[in-house]
């Protein structure tokens, strides 16, 4: 499946397939997105927590959990509370923790959104 166009979901979202486009849990809502190892997001994310193992090219912003399991591969910077990071697991970007006082202020506002990243023209 390949979807192209910016996604809002409440509660749970499993991303198995493509999008195209930014990803964004309601704002309020403690989202969970988790990205298996067939899906794969061409854009920005913003989500209470998420799992991934799959590929995202985009900024992460997660206002609480954020796990990369063996075979996640992130091309952005990731924005996090709390991080786990498994063997085998890449980010070609920044990471960077955001204290629980910014996490909390940035749930309850409307994520800004953002036009996805281009990183097509990278090498790799």
């Amino acid at each position: 499946m390949h979807f192209s166009g910016d996604l809002e979901f409440s509660e749970g979202l499993r991303m198995d397939g493509q999008v195209t486009g930014n990803v964004t849990g309601r704002a309020g809502d403690e989202s969970l997105l988790v990205v298996s190892d067939q899906g794969a997001i061409h854009g920005n994310v913003h989500a209470h927590d998420v799992i991934i193992n799959g590929r995202v090219v985009g900024e992460v912003h997660v206002t609480h959990f954020v796990e990369l399991q063996s075979n996640a591969h992130v091309q952005g910077n990731i924005y996090y509370q709390k991080l786990r990071m498994d063997v085998g697991a890449t980010v070609e970007g920044k990471l960077t923790r955001i204290d629980p006082m910014q996490a909390s202020a940035a749930a309850l506002a409307a994520p800004e959104v953002l036009p996805a990243l281009d990183y097509s023209n990278r090498a790799g």
